[in-house]
């Protein structure tokens, strides 16, 4: 039972299918429906129409899905046969979604024209995936009668059972099935589309199916202007053989692509005659008719004067024998057992695609770059790039014989050969480096702080070649041919509809850079080369995790074609970093799944897991409530690449949506009486600061709004004042004041040429720690408070302590004031007694345990009494989860291009 429904929350309308009472009372049923909602969530194409949920009420069970306007295709059919050029057009997408189906392991068993929507904008969308089955599950037989199609009446005399007519002979016999019952409907579907006829019918139910198993279809009700290659298509469809019919959909895809481009038969295949077409789909071939004897022996004279020639021909090609085509292969890649890829997920092709490189943990907890030859089954650890940050870059040298990555806060690079380590930059931001490459002339490019540096491939000093800015970045990236233009990823925080890939030069001066954005997405790019010299495909990721390949001309750095789907359901990491690389001789390698998957992890003091709070996904920066009971943590959404807050309760073990609509919403922190919370959000562009009751009785409340992006940290115990950092083009990150009450005027705390960042009041208001690269390395500070905006500290003159040693930042102050916590940059949690009266003191740093690795740089609130501490635990859920690898995939491409 389908019904028509508004979700006022997301404000869309939806289509709710209901699983009908009778059977909610079958658990066999309720088993498979929900089985079958999973199989149907797996899939996501344009022309599958999508699943967005599962409603669970008593007895009842309900999809939500997509809901598809337009009329069906029996709809369409029922006014008469549809013209050929819109048949084909129509076929060719439902071959679409099928191929994508089959080839995620899925047989849909129940196609047919009223299963077929076809949009006001023409596009095809398959329905009613309800008897989908995983080809590869366990072993099972077709039961006519547990079709969801069947009702009671089915089984009455003359009344017809809507599938009949669709199934194929396999399926009426009820015999096993596989994806080729799928190609026989689709053929049934193509016929009726062509005639206004469906291709077996009957009076009754048993008819029908006898007209399946025995009848040939009315192949003269076929226009007469039907493509010769389509008439061929249906006959092979439509084998009742099952050995004998179609093996893939794909093929009737390419077909049809065929016909409709007016591209010639492939070289060796004629183009068969429809005379022809209809002779070799006829059950018998017709009587011969006698000729004189002169006509008779004519061809026989004429074949032989040309088989001299012929036979001529024959030797020279022997000769000179044709090149094998070059086969699409291809095979999966297991991560080791016992390992797990490191956060990031992040791994490379060599250029020569021989070997795979991956930065992976290893049974010891230690995160190492692994290496992996193609033609071998094992993979190996390389001694000495052991790090405990997670990496988010990994390249080669253009030979093949060196890796670049980041370890021990600096970018490094690794000999294979020799297994020598050089260090080829070394910055406080090395440890957070967004992606690299490595060019002919002995140039790196990486990306540091939101822009594009360039340092020296034997190492030395990194100048920019991207002006730093503050409201967007500069990562991923990547060398075209050339060696002198880079294709990058910007990703602008204040205006998300400038993201995109775009192009830079090497010998362009820091901010004069070509602006030209080559096409609007929000996951990082590469180029790969092809047969083509100045002309290759540029692959990039769409948010729905298709991979696209589109034309680029490296020469003019200029898209030249249609970009066309390489791969499903591939992965992201943060959705930015796009999980694929490919080799510059035509090796590509995909990971599906999604990086930076993390649980809330309780830890006490000695760093031992005490239990954990929701579910594993994409969350950032969970923020206490005062009292410890709850926490309000941001979660992204890789398809719209916003992010939400969602707030736990862990008494209750409950977790609910915080903040709703598309705007970028982060950074939450509370209000020390806990009844309000306050965050950052981008509604109107910049990053602005709002808050929101707690219990989410009313709605947002803007509390400061201004040009530059800011991001609240604390607020004052008494509730009266909220710390923030502002971003400056000349100052970079600058510490700020916000009084809650009153006119709500701010005023400036710290501003020195240095970043500061993350300012924290002490209990007794009279201290701010915060972090500080003043000193080239993050480190945590502490400065005196004062709540007079005429005392703010311009110049950072002023008294002020040191508390960390080697490295600090995200600094916490325990409830009493009598410690300070920060961690490392390695991730390692540091604990310092520290006194604040009469005046500020503080004790030696010491280790209380190593932290995971946050899934970004700012961790949020992770404790309350010092006892028990609050991190995301990053999940190594796509660890064991393969990298796919295809090789000459460019081949598959010009099939489609």
């Amino acid at each position: 039972e389908v019904y028509r429904a508004r979700d006022t929350i997301l404000g869309r309308d939806v289509a709710i299918k209901v699983l009908p009472e009778a059977f909610a009372r079958d658990a066999e049923r309720m088993a498979r429906f929900e089985r079958e909602a999973k199989v149907l969530a797996s899939l996501n194409h344009p022309n599958i129409a999508s699943i967005y949920g599962v409603e669970i009420s008593d007895n009842s069970r309900a999809l939500i899905m997509e809901l598809v306007e337009g009329p069906t295709l029996a709809e369409r059919i029922a006014a008469g046969p549809i013209p050929i050029d819109d048949a084909l057009r129509i076929a060719k997408q439902i071959c679409d979604g099928l191929e994508y189906a089959h080839e995620h392991s899925v047989v849909h068993r129940d196609l047919k024209p009223a299963n077929v929507k076809v949009t006001s904008d023409d596009v095809v969308k398959i329905l009613d995936f309800g008897l989908a089955k995983a080809i590869e599950g366990d072993a099972w037989s077709m039961d006519i009668g547990n079709s969801p199609t069947l009702t009671h009446m089915a089984t009455q005399a003359g009344v017809l059972l809507g599938t009949a007519s669709y199934m194929s002979p396999e399926q009426a016999k009820a015999k096993p099935v596989d994806r080729r019952a799928d190609i026989w409907a689709f053929g049934c579907v193509l016929y009726e589309m062509l005639t206004g006829k469906m291709a077996f019918h009957g009076e009754t139910t048993s008819d029908t199916l006898a007209a399946v198993i025995r009848a040939e279809p009315d192949w003269s009700l076929l226009p007469k202007d039907t493509p010769s290659r389509i008439r061929v298509l249906l006959q092979r469809c439509l084998q009742k053989d099952v050995k004998q019919r179609l093996r893939d959909v794909g093929e009737a895809r390419i077909t049809i692509n065929e016909v409709i481009s007016g591209a010639p038969a492939a070289a060796g295949k004629p183009e068969p005659s429809a005379s022809g077409a209809l002779e070799a789909m006829s059950p018998r071939a017709a009587a011969p008719v006698s000729a004189p004897l002169w006509r008779r022996a004519l061809p026989w004279a004429i074949g032989a004067i040309a088989g001299a020639s012929i036979a001529g021909m024959l030797v020279w090609k022997l000769a000179v024998p044709a090149p094998a085509p070059i086969k699409l292969v291809r095979f999966e890649v297991a991560v080791p057992a016992k390992t797990a890829l490191a956060v990031s997920n992040a791994f490379a092709l060599s250029p020569d695609g021989r070997q795979l490189a991956f930065v992976g943990i290893g049974s010891d907890g230690v995160q190492r770059v692994w290496i992996r030859a193609l033609d071998s089954f094992d993979a190996r650890p390389l001694p000495g790039t052991e790090s405990t940050i997670a990496a988010e870059l990994l390249f080669w040298s253009p030979d093949s014989r060196r890796i670049a990555f980041t370890a021990h806060g600096k970018l490094e690079a690794i000999d294979l050969a020799s297994g020598a380590t050089q260090t080829l930059y070394d910055s406080p931001e090395a440890g957070a480096v967004a992606g690299g490459s490595w060019n002919r002339d002995g140039v790196i490019i990486f990306s540091e702080g939101g822009r594009i540096m360039r340092v020296p491939a034997s190492g030395g000093a990194a100048s920019p070649l991207t002006s730093a800015n503050s409201s967007m970045e500069d990562i991923f990236p990547f060398f075209l041919p050339d060696g002198i233009h880079f294709i990058y990823l910007r990703a602008s925080t204040s205006k998300p509809g400038d993201n995109g890939i775009y192009v830079g030069s090497v010998g362009a001066q820091p901010g004069k850079q070509d602006s030209k954005r080559l096409l609007a997405t929000g996951a990082d790019a590469l180029y790969a080369p092809s047969s083509d010299p100045n002309v290759g495909q540029l692959l990039y990721l769409t948010g729905d995790g298709t991979l696209m390949a589109q034309p680029f001309d490296a020469r003019r750095l200029k898209l030249t074609g249609d970009a066309v789907p390489v791969a499903q359901q591939v992965g992201t990491f943060s959705s930015v970093y796009a999980l694929f690389s490919a080799s510059a001789n035509g090796v590509l390698a995909y990971r599906s799944g999604i990086g930076g998957l993390a649980q809330l992890t309780w830890f006490d003091g000695q760093g031992k897991a005490l239990s954990t709070a929701g579910n594993v996904d994409l969350y950032e920066q969970p923020a206490l409530s005062p009292d410890g009971s709850k926490t309000v943590v941001a979660l992204a959404d890789t398809q719209s690449e916003s992010s939400a807050l969602w707030l736990f309760d862990f008494s209750r073990k409950t977790s609910t949506r915080f903040t709703f609509g598309s705007a970028e919403v982060e950074y939450p922190i509370w209000s020390p009486d806990g009844q309000r919370v306050i965050f950052a959000s981008n509604p109107n562009g910049e990053q602005d600061l709002y808050q929101k009751a707690a219990n989410g009785a009313s709605g947002e409340e803007l509390l400061l709004k201004s040009n530059e992006p800011k991001f609240p940290t604390d607020v004052s115990r008494d509730g009266r004042l909220l710390l923030y950092t502002a971003t400056n083009s000349k100052t970079h990150y600058d510490i700020w004041v916000l009084p809650l009450q009153g006119d709500r005027k701010p005023f400036l705390f710290l501003r020195t040429i240095s970043n500061e960042v993350d300012g924290h009041f002490s209990p007794d208001g009279r201290w701010v720690a915060y972090g500080s690269d003043e000193s080239g390395l993050y480190e945590i500070y502490v400065r005196p408070f004062s709540p007079d905006p005429t005392a703010e500290n311009v110049s950072g003159a002023g008294a002020k302590w040191q508390v960390s040693e080697g490295g600090g930042r995200e600094p916490r102050w325990s409830a009493d004031g009598t410690k300070l916590y920060y961690l490392t940059s390695d991730w390692k949690l540091m604990e310092v007694d520290v006194t604040t009266s009469p005046t500020f003191q503080a004790g030696t740093p010491k280790l209380l345990f190593q932290a995971p690795p946050q899934p970004s740089p700012t961790t949020g609130d992770y404790t309350i009494d010092g006892k028990k501490f609050l991190f995301l635990a990053p999940q190594q859920q796509t660890g064991h989860v393969p990298f796919d690898v295809v090789l000459n995939w460019q081949a598959a491409l010009r099939q489609q291009q």
